[in-house]
């Protein structure tokens, strides 16, 4: 694991405390649960969903993924 520092409101502090307190776990340990779920929900969930109707899908995975996050982007 890496150290790093993050700010946040002394109002979000206390809630992460208390969640912390409650279920006898660290303060970094809630932290980090909430990172991961948040990390977890920015994954496309169009990702193996759909047929693309094509055979070469694989070969040109980074290309699709590329186009993807482009528009994605201008959004």
């Amino acid at each position: 694991m890496t150290r790093t520092t993050i700010v946040a409101d002394d109002g979000l502090l206390d809630r992460l405390r208390a969640i912390a307190a409650a279920e006898q776990k660290s303060l970094g340990a809630v932290i980090r649960e909430g990172l991961e779920l948040r990390a977890e929900r920015s994954r496309p969930t169009w990702v193996g969903a759909f047929a693309s109707g094509t055979s070469d899908t694989s070969e040109r995975v980074d290309e699709i993924i590329n186009e993807w996050l482009s528009r994605d982007r201008a959004l």
